[in-house]
C-alpha cells in the first residue's frame, strides 16, 4: 500500500457534525497550497446507484465539486447496504474489505500531493464489521483530525472517547476543529474548549461560525421530501427555503409572517392566500410557494402564479404533515448547492489554521512525518 503520500483522516464525534464541510473546505484550502488533493471515503452509509455500482454520496458530492480525476468507485470502495452487518457476521471477510479500501485508497493518491481520507462518524463506527473509523485510519497510516460540534461540556467528554479509542488503535490525533458555533460566542467557547482540549492532549485548531443557510433546504430537496412536484418556475438549485410559514391566517395578516427566504405552505383552495403570496412575490420576500392536499386553484390564479415567477411545488400531503417533514430534514450538500458550497470553503479558510494543522503532519519543512517515513 502507499506509505509516500501525506493523508489525513477526517472523523466526528458525532453525526451530522461536519465532516464532509469540513473535508469540501479542506479539500480547496489545500489545493491551493499543495497541489493535487486526493480523496476517498472508504466506507458510507448514504448511497445512490451509478452504473450499477452503489456510491457514497459524500463521493459524489467532492467528485462533482473538484473533479480529482480518480475512479468513482474507488473514491467509495464499500457502501454499507441494509443488509451489509447482518452478511458480514455471517462471512466475516474482512480480509477482502481491508485489501478493497487499501486497493482504493492507492488509486485514490496516484499522482496526488495530499489524500483527504473521510470517515463515517465517530471512532467506533463500522466496529461492527471490523472497520471502525479508528480500525481504518490505522490500516491507512493516517493521522486524524477530530470535528466536534459547539460547545465546552459534551464535545470535551466525546473528545477524550474518540482519542481513546483512536490511541487503542495506534492512531493520533493530530488537532480538533470545532463546527456550528454561535457566532457572537465564538471568542467565548474557542478560549474555554482550546483549554480543555488542551488538557486531554488536543490541539484546538479551528472554530467555525454556525451558518444557518447550510441548515436549509433547497426547494428540490423540499420537494423530494415532501412527495411534490414544481407546477410552475421550477427553482434554481441553489435557492434555499428559510423560515416556514403555514398560510393560516388571513390574507389581509399574512404580510407580516413573511420575511426574505420563507417558504409559505398553503392549501391550494385557499386563492386567497395565494393571491396574497403573488403580491408579496413582487416584493421579493417569498422564496417559493408550497399547495398542499394535493389542490391547485382555478387556472387564471395558476397562470398569474407562473407568471410572477414564483417557484411552486404541489403536494398531496396536508398543510401541517408538510410542515413537520419539512423541519425534521437533514441537510446535506448537494453538487448544485454553488453558493453553499462557496461559504464551506470561505469558512474553512477564514477560521481553520491551516498551516499549523500542516506543521502537525510533518508538512511545515515539507517532509511528511507518516508512518514509513
Amino acid at each position: 500500500m502507499n506509505t509516500v503520500t501525506p493523508r489525513l483522516f477526517i472523523a466526528a464525534t458525532e453525526q451530522d457534525t461536519g465532516k464532509t464541510t469540513m473535508s469540501l473546505g479542506l479539500y480547496a484550502a489545500l489545493s491551493e497550497r499543495l497541489g493535487r488533493i486526493g480523496y476517498i471515503k472508504p466506507v458510507g452509509q448514504r448511497f445512490t446507484e451509478v452504473d450499477g455500482r452503489r456510491i457514497d454520496d459524500d463521493s459524489l458530492l467532492m467528485e462533482a465539486v473538484f473533479q480529482p480525476r480518480i475512479p468513482i468507485e474507488h473514491m467509495s470502495p464499500i457502501a454499507v447496504e441494509p443488509d451489509f452487518t447482518r452478511r458480514y457476521i455471517n462471512e466475516s471477510n474482512h480480509d477482502a474489505l481491508a485489501k478493497r479500501i487499501r486497493n482504493s485508497f492507492d488509486r485514490a493518491c496516484w499522482e496526488k500531493d495530499f489524500t483527504i481520507i473521510e470517515g463515517s462518524g465517530h471512532a467506533g463506527v463500522g466496529a461492527v464489521f471490523d472497520l471502525s473509523n479508528a480500525t481504518v485510519a490505522r490500516l491507512l497510516g493516517s493521522k486524524v483530525l477530530l470535528v466536534t460540534p459547539g460547545g465546552i461540556g459534551r464535545p470535551i467528554d466525546e473528545g477524550a472517547l474518540n482519542k481513546a479509542l483512536f490511541e487503542l488503535e495506534g492512531v493520533e490525533i493530530v488537532g480538533v476543529v470545532m463546527n456550528k458555533v454561535l457566532e457572537d460566542k465564538l471568542e467565548y467557547v474557542g478560549d474555554f474548549a482550546r483549554r480543555g482540549f488542551r488538557r486531554l492532549g488536543i490541539e484546538l485548531l479551528g472554530v467555525l461560525p454556525m451558518q444557518r443557510m447550510l441548515a436549509q433546504p433547497t426547494l428540490g430537496q423540499v420537494a423530494g421530501k415532501i412527495q411534490g412536484a414544481f407546477h410552475c418556475n421550477a427553482a434554481p438549485a441553489g435557492i434555499v427555503a428559510g423560515e416556514i410559514v403555514i398560510g393560516a391566517v388571513s390574507s389581509a395578516n399574512l404580510p407580516g409572517r413573511l420575511g426574505a427566504g420563507t417558504l409559505l405552505v398553503v392549501p391550494g383552495d385557499r386563492e386567497d392566500i395565494v393571491l396574497a403570496a403573488i403580491a408579496e412575490a413582487e416584493g421579493g420576500k417569498l422564496a417559493g410557494l408550497v399547495l398542499s392536499d394535493g389542490l391547485v386553484p382555478h387556472p387564471k390564479l395558476m397562470q398569474m402564479l407562473a407568471e410572477s415567477g414564483l417557484p411552486v411545488v404541489v403536494s398531496p400531503m396536508d398543510s401541517y404533515s408538510i410542515a413537520k417533514r419539512i423541519h425534521s430534514m437533514r441537510i446535506k450538500l448537494q453538487p448544485g448547492d454553488t453558493e453553499k458550497i462557496q461559504r464551506v470553503k470561505d469558512l474553512v479558510a477564514a477560521h481553520v489554521d491551516i498551516p499549523r494543522l500542516l506543521e502537525k503532519l510533518g508538512l511545515g519543512g515539507g517532509v511528511w512525518e507518516g508512518f514509513g517515513s
